[in-house]
């Protein structure tokens, strides 16, 4: 009888809506988007040398890489709400370390922010699996987009304003926001998710459930439609900046750039109208196509700065475009049963194309200048384009039912 003094909304969890999910992606959009130009300045600084902060982060994307496979098998054994909230743990013993600022701490902060990142991703797939439906997984990705805009538009500029006034500051603001990650997983109350009815038997092990992955045709795509999409921002963020310097435009220009291009996700809700008017198959390789075209041309004309400049920037646009449905020919093809391994499966196209790129560069730096990287990427992006004529048409388009034909077709 003392349950009937208990505020409904405690005593039952509300299904989580698709906001509910973007505010959670909204917020570690805020956390990552102050570090992802603080950290490296960072570990540069900890570190000393341009070689040495490569080797830091080659070393921490193996290591994220084997433990994002990892963590659906932690999940059989610690419940998957205590996983993400380690997750945001390690994002704060990051931040701790980081500040400490020797060689050694930094070192183990990129190890520990890599770590979280890949925990917080897995468990965050596989809470959108289990609550949004098939068909609103465009809308969910769309909208995610959208409140992630603000922090990706601002987080880069902020993080190094503040670095330079203050070493430690933007680790205490990332920190700050992962506390209020922390609390808003919480208040959300998502719980364990959706528990799926398994054959009784042993707990796999990751080699197993990457058997099935390799199996799966569909899955190896859209996994691989991840990592390029990846590695075209890795080569944005990372050797734009660099192509600017040596070219004469200053340091400046490739933070202006991203954040502007990070500011094309207020409009990803228009990208995904377009894309529900024609189709998954036809948004995908019309990203991967105008993209990899773009980053040839930004290495053809690098001997207009400027121009390639412009031409990279035309690129993020479709990159952005694929951030909003790239994931979509991976997810939509998940069994329900397979949820939280196929999630650890999908993260780790972050690991490998952060392993990649940088060893496809240096390959690339051997024997060709810095616009060499761009054409490099562009072989990859069209790559993708050619794999993506090989998803079904109506892939992400709604299903004729029983319930929703005309009597036309209900007559056929």
């Amino acid at each position: 009888m003392a349950t009937r003094y208990i505020p409904l909304f405690l005593r039952h969890s509300p299904t989580p809506r698709v906001q509910n999910f973007a505010l959670l992606a909204g917020m570690e959009a805020a956390v990552r988007g102050t570090l992802i130009s603080a950290m490296p300045l960072a570990v540069y600084k900890g570190l000393g040398s341009a070689a040495a902060t490569s080797e830091a982060y080659f070393h921490a994307g193996i290591v994220a890489l084997v433990w994002g496979l990892m963590v659906p098998w932690f999940t059989r054994h610690v419940p998957r709400r205590w996983m993400y909230s380690a997750g945001c743990g390690l994002y704060l013993i990051g931040m701790a370390l980081a500040i400490h600022g020797t060689a050694l701490s930094v070192q183990a902060a990129l190890i520990c922010l890599a770590m979280a990142t890949a925990t917080t991703f897995v468990c965050f797939n596989a809470y959108v699996l289990d609550y949004i439906d098939r068909a609103e997984l465009g809308r969910t990705q769309s909208t995610q987009m959208v409140y992630a805009a603000g922090p990706w538009a601002i987080g880069p500029m902020l993080g190094v304003w503040l670095h330079d006034v203050w070493a430690p500051a933007p680790f205490l603001l990332a920190g700050t926001f992962a506390l209020a990650l922390l609390a808003t997983f919480w208040v959300l109350r998502l719980g364990n998710g959706k528990q799926i009815a398994r054959a009784k038997g042993p707990a796999l092990n990751p080699l197993a459930y990457l058997g099935r992955f390799f199996r799966q045709p569909r899955l190896i795509a859209g996994w691989m439609f991840a990592v390029m999409r990846s590695c075209g921002w890795w080569v944005y963020v990372v050797y734009l900046p660099i192509f600017c310097i040596e070219a004469g435009l200053g340091d400046k220009v490739g933070g202006v750039a991203l954040s502007l291009s990070n500011a094309l996700l207020f409009i990803s809700p228009l990208m995904l109208r377009y894309v529900r008017r024609a189709s998954v198959r036809q948004g995908v390789r019309l990203a991967f196509g105008v993209c990899g075209a773009l980053f040839f041309v930004s290495a053809l004309v690098a001997p207009l700065p400027w121009l390639s400049v412009i031409a990279m920037m035309g690129a993020a646009f479709f990159l952005v475009v694929l951030d909003v449905v790239g994931g979509l020919p991976f997810l939509m093809a998940v069994k329900p049963s397979e949820r939280t391994e196929m999630s650890a499966v999908y993260s780790s196209f972050r690991d490998v194309s952060g392993i990649l790129t940088p060893g496809a560069a240096w390959l690339v730096l051997l024997v060709a200048p810095v616009q060499g990287v761009f054409a490099a990427a562009g072989l990859g992006l069209l790559a993708a384009y050619a794999v993506a004529s090989q998803l079904h048409p109506r892939l992400g388009s709604p299903r004729p039912s029983a319930g929703n034909l005309s009597p036309k077709d209900a007559a056929r």
